[in-house]
């Protein structure tokens, strides 16, 4: 789970970074259109939400397996999968579309995968010590 989540945070932070300074080229990029008015702002807020979710990633990627990790890949499932729906239908009804729309999309398919594996393959681990051997429990 570390390098998903050290992978996540270096990607997610760089599109963040991007959308919040220019959220027009990244428009373009993905969509292949122009925004402006309240559009701008709007993306500018989509980015600092991606650079959070970089950021939280990056803390936390040095603890792969306790609850709050595990908690924090779970969400990212949610938010890759959509992801990957909202740019997908996107680029089946836009057209035409900009050059990194669907790269954007298989990117974020594979991130939900990656994610469902790791949260599939292991269990989480508690901080209770009640019921281990060697541990004295008061009555």
């Amino acid at each position: 789970m570390n390098l998903l989540l050290t992978f996540t945070a270096i990607i997610e932070a760089a599109t963040g970074l991007a959308l919040s300074v220019v959220p027009s080229v990244v428009v373009r990029l993905l969509l292949g259109g122009e925004i402006s008015g309240a559009s701008i702002p709007l993306g500018r807020v989509a980015g600092a939400s991606l650079l959070a979710l970089g950021v939280a990633c990056w803390l936390a990627r040095g603890d792969t397996q306790s609850r709050p990790a595990r908690g924090l890949v779970s969400a990212m499932v949610l938010y890759n999968l959509g992801t990957a729906v909202i740019l997908g239908t996107a680029g089946i009804s836009l057209q035409p579309v900009g050059i990194a729309l669907w790269p954007a999309v298989f990117l974020h398919a594979g991130m939900t995968v990656w994610c469902l594996t790791d949260l599939l393959g292991k269990p989480a681990q508690t901080t209770d010590t009640t019921n281990q051997p060697g541990m004295e429990t008061e009555p």
